[in-house]
């Protein structure tokens, strides 16, 4: 199984990213996909999760300007950014909490490689 996120890039203040995660693979189900975050030197952290029901999850900091979606056909996860600040800048990594077809009755956790995204000011 692979996740490869792409989509980041330089953007001026109060501009738009979209991210985009393709995961592939022997992938038999997806329980839950999701946007972290990291800045150097600091420990990664939630931006925004979907599952399977598309229920969604927003790190207070980015809710109202920030949208998560999933494609089930094509198990793709998005991460629509909006009104971005340079508090945004870091690195973005996608996450995948899914089963595969070796292996149905385990969940395992996937991350994708990282996106950097910078927003100046």
């Amino acid at each position: 199984v692979q996740l490869q996120a792409s989509g980041g890039g330089l953007v001026q203040a109060g501009g738009s990213l979209r991210l985009s995660c393709a995961a592939s693979g022997s992938i038999f189900s997806i329980s839950m996909m999701g946007w972290y975050r990291q800045v150097s030197g600091n420990q990664r952290e939630l931006v925004a999760t979907v599952t399977r029901s598309s229920n969604t999850d927003y790190a207070d900091s980015v809710k109202g300007r920030f949208t998560v979606s999933i494609d089930h056909a094509k198990n793709t996860l998005y991460l629509q950014m909006n009104s971005l600040r340079p508090e945004d800048t870091a690195v973005y990594y996608c996450r995948g909490r899914l089963t595969t077809t070796q292996n149905m009755g385990v969940v395992s956790n996937y991350w994708g490689q990282g996106t950097l995204v910078t927003v100046s000011s």
